[in-house]
């Protein structure tokens, strides 16, 4: 990226400067700055901003810094000579306000020796410095040589080294070749901070060239399926009438209404309001035949608990396309642990077991304890009481439980243990909460548990459900749809300026984690009017990260996307969630990356993407390969090859894009509006 210098300006000067700007070092010791004037310019910035004041003796460079930092300054810039009180101060407010402290040498008069760099390079890491800053004055090649030498033994992303005067002016493009997070430059040739400087336009067209960021704003996220899905079920085991705003079509969506209609609620659509009347459900209360709940894993697992608890009779559940490929991983004995028996039909991906009776080339439909597939018969009741599950398979099953037990007519505790996507199932109580039903909840884990509430060292969840409950009409507005959002998200974060709407930022949905990776990844991002105004995500130097999406799995796909833009090596575990999707999703993620020419292994369960900075791609010649690629069916590829296209030297040709229509209908429509 690009960092222009700017001094000798006030405040409105600035901010008339900053616009079109990727980033911005602003020279507290040159401008005149009161402290408001501080606050309101890092307060307000769109742009990472990089805070420097150099420490004079006596002088007030210290107060400024701070102050700076503590006003959201993305980086502070600290000279090595600054004195040892005034780093422990400025490293402490670093720390304190997540600004990224850059500790920097500059020498105006030569190039010392490599060994001399390499020295002041590690006190430089050793007083506290994230990144590095080297600058010496070249007289000669060798001088600039001298300097590039020091990214050897650098980590990606974290040194920034270049030389001043003429001599070293290509060294300060060479830089981010050789994987700075930036360079600098200045407004205009009279405004240049130090000899040899580039004005920031022909810094640009040498970087760039006829590259353009994205740029888009307005961005209207679609409902979240987790909810939506969630509540038509819920409003149509309900009492009454309920009214269910911000709803917009899916595939999912569509097959949760046709279950709601199967199950015998009335429901129409008026704008984007879902408006249901339920059945009253009670146990036993209905005899169904046959149920089919489309694509959608979800809608199928919650359905089957709740089928066991409504239906008198034997209930066909049956689905489509991919679905009937994807084992219904631990179903039985989930079932089973609540008097409910499964019945799976002959499917190619299930074999017969050594004492099942055999009728010509069909099995006997009798219980299994191998995983199973579509079309499968439920026979209940749902029998409630204790009953101690795994969740080492998901939370989808366990949801519907949840959603069937409180019907029942005693009470239940419900433990599972090993839970996955846990955030899931507190959605779950969350929508069931709106329409009456309540349910208790107990985490447990070790001390790291008990200290960080970190769900990822969660062992066990026990669930105290109290019998005889029965739902009741509810009217409210379903949120915006983060999983939807995270690509476009990304898009900002690696490519340019982007800004979307209709998310809520205090949201239960586990892939709102796609905020805290997008900052731990160094992404700029903002929000005005908390918690559901529009969020602005744009351009800032990345790095990688360590990630665990076991609770969060629809995100990968896009997360391993942006940590090929992001240098060095990017660990993400939770690959075995993945491999019972709508496709192997771990399987065809490695083989999109390592098309596109992206470092890639996988060790048990966790995947290493080494990256690269977005700037270090176009000026190496390594931006992402084109080409034919299949997204096997699978929405979540067609997002995450949408956003690599962005950064691909090549078109992207993907064989299935429609699919998207599973969870985003105008996903392709709304992508395409990313204009360059």
């Amino acid at each position: 990226m690009i960092c222009t210098t700017i001094q000798n300006k006030e405040l409105p000067e600035i901010l008339k400067a900053l616009e079109g700007l990727e980033m911005a070092e602003i020279r507290l010791d040159r401008c005149p700055l009161e402290d408001e004037d501080i606050r309101t310019l890092f307060q307000g910035s769109d742009i990472p901003l990089v805070a420097t004041c150099r420490m004079a003796e006596e002088s007030d460079a210290p107060r400024l810094l701070e102050l700076a930092i503590m006003s959201g300054a993305k980086y502070a810039d600290l000279e090595m000579e600054a004195p040892a009180a005034v780093g422990r101060r400025i490293r402490e407010a670093c720390q304190s306000y997540g600004t990224v402290l850059i500790r920097s040498y500059h020498n105006f008069e030569n190039t010392p020796s490599r060994e001399l760099l390499r020295s002041l390079a590690e006190r430089c890491r050793s007083f506290g410095g994230e990144v590095v800053k080297i600058v010496t004055t070249a007289t000669s090649k060798a001088d600039i040589g001298t300097v590039q030498s020091l990214y050897a033994d650098a980590a990606p992303g974290s040194l920034i080294a270049f030389c001043m005067g003429e001599e070293g002016r290509s060294s300060r493009l060479d830089a981010l070749k050789l994987g700075a997070p930036y360079t600098y430059a200045c407004l205009s040739e009279e405004e240049s901070a130090a000899p040899g400087q580039w004005t920031v336009s022909d810094m640009t067209q040498a970087v760039y060239g006829s590259w353009r960021p994205v740029k888009a704003s307005g961005l209207r996220m679609p409902a979240s399926k987790s909810f939506a899905q969630r509540a038509i079920i819920a409003a149509a085991l309900a009492d009454g009438e309920s009214r269910l705003s911000g709803y917009s079509p899916c595939g999912d969506n569509e097959s949760a209404i046709s279950v709601a209609r199967s199950l015998g609620a009335s429901v129409k659509i008026e704008d984007n309001i879902l408006v249901i009347n339920g059945i009253a459900a009670a146990p036993g209360s209905l005899k169904l035949q046959e149920i089919h709940t489309g694509e959608s894993g979800f809608l199928t697992r919650m359905t089957i608990p709740v089928l066991s608890a409504v239906s008198s009779t034997p209930v066909r559940v049956t689905g489509e396309k991919t679905l009937l490929g994807r084992p219904l991983s631990g179903a039985h004995d989930i079932m089973a642990a609540c008097g409910v028996r499964l019945y799976p039909e002959q499917n190619n991906s299930v074999t017969f077991s050594e004492n099942e009776e055999k009728k010509g080339n069909k099995p006997v439909l009798s219980p299994r304890k191998s995983d199973c597939y579509l079309p499968l018969t439920v026979s209940g009741p749902l029998i409630p009481g204790r009953a101690d599950v795994s969740g080492r398979g998901g939370s989808q099953l366990i949801s519907g439980l949840l959603a069937a037990l409180p019907l029942c007519d005693g009470k239940s505790v419900l433990y599972v243990t090993e839970p996955k996507s846990i955030p899931y199932l507190f959605i779950t109580m969350d929508v069931l909460g709106k329409f009456g039903v309540k349910i208790g909840s107990e985490m447990e884990g070790d001390q790291d548990f008990l200290e960080t509430q970190d769900w990822n060292l969660c062992s066990g969840i026990t669930f105290k459900i109290k019998g005889g409950q029965r739902y009741h009409g509810a009217d409210f507005a379903i949120e915006g749809d983060w999983s939807g959002a995270a690509p476009f998200l990304a898009a900002g974060a690696i490519f340019g300026d982007i800004e979307v709407e209709g998310l809520d930022t205090e949201s239960l949905q586990a892939d709102i984690s796609i905020m805290d990776i997008l900052i731990q990844a160094g992404a700029s991002m903002s929000q005005l009017d908390a918690p559901r105004g529009p969020i602005h995500v744009s351009r800032a130097p990345l790095s990688a990260f360590d990630a665990d999406l076991s609770n969060c799995p629809d995100l990968f796909p896009t997360v391993t996307v942006l940590a090929a833009f992001c240098p060095g090596d990017t660990h993400i575990a939770g690959v075995e969630r993945l491999r019972h999707k709508e496709t192997d999703r771990a399987a065809a993620i490695e083989e999109m990356l390592q098309k596109m020419g992206v470092p890639v292994t996988i060790e048990e369960d966790v995947m290493t993407i080494t990256g690269m900075g977005l700037t270090q791609r176009i000026l190496t010649g390594n931006l992402l390969k084109g080409g034919k690629f299949t997204s096997y069916g699978d929405h979540r590829m067609v997002m995450a090859l949408s956003l690599a296209s962005l950064g691909a030297s090549g078109k992207v040709e993907i064989d299935d894009t429609s699919c998207v229509s599973k969870s985003f209908p105008a996903f392709n429509e709304l992508f395409q509006q990313l204009s360059f």
